[in-house]
């Protein structure tokens, strides 16, 4: 049995300074995903969603340990979030308006039989009700401006703010694609001051630069 990998230690695209921000070139790299609307903390859809990611990530990682002799931890939950209106994340947050995609990382080396044989054997005794909606997609998002927030998730408008607005056009870079975080702390165990969340914004260069 090979040693079990933690993603969070050994992947250079989860570091990010607290009370800074840095510039990261993300690899291009796969995950479990499942989309929907609403605001987390009080919609079904949401609770349904990782209620269906979860058994699937682990059923995965069990046959990757059983089958292919690789064994990992299941990486940390992570989200795209996007709203018609980009205040209102950013600045409102107004979260029944916002749109999410909740995802867990699935090392490169897991195929796409390997993923429908975990979403069979998850659904084998008690299904979850979004099942069929988790599937397995490879995420490119290049050059990125991240930053290490610990604080509760509605502590994050200046810090946005800050990135978007201030950090990223004097860096010469515009927004390109969607707002993602990396939840390094378990919301239902940490209290909410001490949630370490990695805040990423894909960028590309300016046109006039």
């Amino acid at each position: 049995m090979t040693d079990k990998i933690d993603f969070k230690k050994t992947l250079d695209s989860y570091r990010a300074p607290r009370g800074g921000f840095r510039i990261v070139d993300v690899p291009d790299m796969q995950y479990l995903m499942i989309d929907g609307h609403g605001d987390p903390n009080t919609s079904p859809a949401y609770t349904e969603a990782l209620e269906s990611l979860y058994p699937v990530a682990y059923k995965l990682k069990f046959a990757s340990r059983r089958e292919l002799d690789r064994d990992y931890v299941v990486p940390p939950l992570e989200g795209l979030w996007w709203a018609e209106d980009m205040d209102a994340f950013t600045v409102a947050r107004d979260k029944s308006r916002w749109d999410w995609t909740m995802m867990l990382m699935a090392p490169d080396w897991i195929e796409e039989d390997l993923f429908r044989s975990a979403v069979e054997q998850a659904g084998a005794k008690t299904r979850p009700r979004r099942l069929d909606d988790v599937r397995l997609e490879t995420l490119s998002e290049g050059r990125s401006v991240q930053t290490l927030h610990i604080g509760s998730f509605d502590d994050e408008g200046p810090v946005l703010e800050q990135m978007h607005e201030r950090f990223i056009p004097e860096s010469g870079y515009t927004l390109n694609g969607k707002h993602h975080e990396i939840y390094f702390s378990d919301f239902r165990k940490v209290a909410p001051e001490k949630l370490r969340t990695v805040l990423r914004q894909p960028v590309v260069a300016s046109p006039q630069r």
